[in-house]
């Protein structure tokens, strides 16, 4: 028993940085937030208790909505790509043989790209008259778009420049697809199974669930979305004038109203219900998973 509680007091004091972290930088300042968005609070005058005033103000500013929308769109838009693209990508690296490892470098290297600096690339590749992208699409015959700064278009671009860090998630699907047994496929190939078929039966059950995985960790990083965007599009005013709010995104309001508005209160408003989407989002996600998603030791 007396060793017991000793392996126990090693154990708390092995975690207690982590705790101590944890209490500090993420379970304290949630409660604080929390707290603040019951009240109107600009920084310069002390908090005042206003309720549930400002998750009210939330169903009335037109602001919201529109945020909000942008953030799906962008979500339901780059989550398949982002998974089809890394599929795709995983499949050629796992038949690259030696080389795969130069290969695997090469496509993780654009993740090491900082944000700023892939928004300031990418609004020069999406210029629409001197753009590195229409450019090439003249080469076939299309005329781009005004990436930029045609409203119908700056989602769509966004969506392309996020495509960029697709290495991270390419990565994670061909170390699934090294653990798929090979004896299957030759099975299925005996049994005159065609490619897609073997596909569908066993590559796509044997990592599914890591498909599920960067599902969700993709969905709740596109509903996050905040740096590239900012950067292109609100760190310069006649820029942010001409595109007006096709490219405002749901955390780029939050950061507005806490940081240009000082409406702290009302920002942390914004982020609890942010929470509460991204939540219901992960529960209809794990529930579908359920259904969707082989595990190899589940009793079929």
């Amino acid at each position: 028993m007396a060793k017991l509680r000793g392996d126990t007091r090693a154990a708390w004091a092995f975690l207690s940085p982590w705790v101590a972290g944890f209490v500090l930088f993420t379970a304290g300042p949630m409660v604080i937030s929390l707290y603040l968005s019951l009240t109107r609070y600009d920084m310069l005058k002390p908090a005042s208790f206003v309720g549930m005033d400002n998750y009210a103000e939330l169903f009335t500013d037109p602001k919201v909505g529109t945020a909000l929308y942008n953030t799906l769109f962008f979500t339901f838009l780059h989550v398949p790509l982002q998974i089809v693209l890394a599929l795709a990508l995983a499949s050629l690296l796992r038949r690259a043989g030696r080389a795969s490892e130069f290969f695997r470098t090469v496509l993780y290297l654009p993740v090491m790209t900082p944000p700023v600096a892939l928004a300031a690339m990418f609004l020069l590749l999406l210029n629409g008259q001197t753009g590195a992208i229409n450019e090439l699409l003249g080469w076939f015959g299309f005329t781009g778009p005004n990436w930029t700064t045609d409203p119908a278009w700056i989602k769509p671009g966004l969506v392309l420049m996020s495509l960029w860090t697709v290495g991270s998630t390419a990565i994670i699907y061909l170390a699934a697809l090294s653990r798929v047994p090979g004896e299957l496929y030759e099975a299925a190939r005996l049994d005159g199974a065609s490619p897609w078929r073997q596909f569908c039966h066993i590559t796509l059950p044997g990592i599914s669930g890591t498909i599920y995985f960067t599902v969700v960790v993709n969905t709740i990083a596109s509903l996050q979305t905040f740096t590239e965007a900012y950067a292109m599009f609100f760190g310069n005013s006649q820029v942010a004038d001409n595109q007006g709010d096709a490219a405002l995104f749901y955390v780029i309001y939050l950061f507005q109203q806490a940081f240009s508005s000082l409406r702290m209160g009302y920002a942390s408003a914004l982020a609890w219900a942010l929470f509460v989407v991204i939540a219901v989002i992960t529960i209809v996600q794990v529930r579908a998973s359920r259904r969707l998603v082989y595990y190899e030791s589940e009793p079929r």
